[in-house]
């Protein structure tokens, strides 16, 4: 399975309200705000964690969990916020983002154009950019936004030599 997430204006940026993790919980939770009206083409969106940051399409399947969490999409054009829980082995991870999947048979071959990135945990210092996280137990607060109307294909990311 490959996953896709998009890049917004707000990013995945702490939110002191969210509240997802249980007590016990190891992965990160947070809540998910949706802007913009659910593409018809829409199979699913995920939620995934990278260890180190996709270089390539090879590396686009190496993400945890390996059966990720999906999003219970929106029905109306609103913005709609929910909680999510993302489960993860203790450890550092790069990149955790929410991946729009289109309707289709994914590949290595496919993801490319299959997945778009939807929304990303932003550094709180540099928002331009990706925020990594060390997950030792649950860490709470990890907001971020799925924007339908400004949605990248993963391989945007990837250095010019990778593509």
């Amino acid at each position: 399975m490959l996953t896709m997430v998009v890049a917004c204006n707000g990013g995945l940026e702490p939110s002191p309200e969210s509240g997802a993790c249980p007590s016990g919980f190891i992965g990160a939770c947070g809540t998910v705000t949706f802007r913009g009206a659910v593409p018809p083409n829409t199979q699913v969106v995920y939620v995934v964690a990278y260890e180190h940051f996709p270089q390539g399409i090879n590396d686009l399947l190496l993400y945890q969990p390996l059966a990720p969490p999906t999003l219970d999409l929106p029905t109306g054009p609103a913005d709609t916020t929910a909680t999510y829980r993302l489960p993860l082995p203790a450890g550092h991870y790069e990149w955790i983002l929410a991946v729009w999947k289109e309707n289709g048979p994914l590949s290595f071959e496919t993801a490319d154009s299959l997945l778009r990135e939807a929304g990303f945990y932003r550094n709180p210092l540099i928002p331009s950019e990706p925020g990594s996280l060390d997950i030792a137990g649950g860490r709470d607060s990890i907001d971020f936004v799925v924007d339908f109307n400004n949605m990248h294909r993963v391989s945007f990311y990837f250095p010019a030599r990778a593509r």
